[in-house]
């Protein structure tokens, strides 16, 4: 089984890239992030096209997340049970499908734009709700292989960052939300993605301004966490950097999970 992640900042605007990765990498699974569309603008038709079932939840132009499977799409769950909302909404961050028969989610966690503010707050408060969901999901169903895949919005150590002096006042490094992956570890699952790979630092988003990319300015906050069955059943893994290449790319590129299961 071949299990992906990717944010592509807009599937309107990236559609013809996603169209050709799929074809390409043939991934089994694939979950989206911010889609930036609603349900009934997901561009279904041509991804169907291509083999694939589609479970997206998206409200317009902000977020969104989708699972495309060309293994079955059962059991499909939009929003985490007790999701928090912000500015009274709950915002379309998470679904959750079985494929497979391995539970996936595809996650798309808040910001959390600065320590003190109100989103910030609100990033714990979701990321606490994800943690309840994958131990009410293990609960339910022991025997079922589980993995988390998206764009967390959190660095899982200072190597996760191209510097970690510029950081010292943002998220994505702090304590809080570092404990909340370590939750998430506690929980059962790992970060399947940290293997030896082609190059030192595997990051997975590169900001479009100030020739980020090319100078390697990343980070890697783009992740799949998995149960101990995913995880020992892991054959490869890498972050497909040719996707932050070219013309009209994403500032986030796929990552890529092959599993044996």
């Amino acid at each position: 089984m071949r299990i992906a992640t990717w944010n592509v900042n807009s599937v309107t605007a990236r559609l013809p890239r996603v169209l050709t990765w799929l074809e390409t990498t043939r991934p089994d699974v694939l979950c989206l992030q911010e889609l930036k569309c609603a349900d009934d603008a997901f561009p279904a038709e041509q991804v169907r096209e291509l083999g694939y079932d589609i479970a997206c939840h998206g409200t317009g132009r902000w977020n969104g997340v989708a699972i495309l499977s060309k293994i079955g799409l059962e059991d499909i769950v939009r929003d985490l049970p007790g999701q928090p909302a912000y500015d009274g909404a709950v915002e379309p961050r998470a679904v959750g499908a079985t494929c497979g028969g391995v539970r996936l989610w595809s996650v798309y966690v808040p910001n959390g734009r600065e320590p003190g503010h109100a989103h910030y707050d609100y990033k714990l408060d979701w990321l606490a709700a994800l943690g309840a969901t994958v131990v009410a999901d293990k609960a339910a169903d022991p025997d079922r292989p589980l993995a988390v895949l998206g764009d967390f919005n959190i660095a899982p150590t200072d190597d996760d960052v191209w510097d970690i002096s510029l950081f010292a006042e943002s998220t994505h490094v702090t304590e809080p939300e570092r404990k909340a992956l370590a939750a998430l570890r506690d929980a059962g699952l790992s970060d399947v993605v940290p293997r030896p790979l082609k190059y030192d630092h595997p990051f997975t988003y590169w900001d479009y301004r100030q020739l980020a990319f090319p100078k390697n300015k990343g980070m890697r906050i783009d992740l799949v966490y998995a149960d101990a069955a995913v995880t020992a059943a892991v054959t490869d893994a890498y972050v497909d950097r040719e996707e932050r290449k070219g013309k009209g790319p994403s500032d986030h590129a796929p990552v890529v999970v092959d599993v044996d299961l």
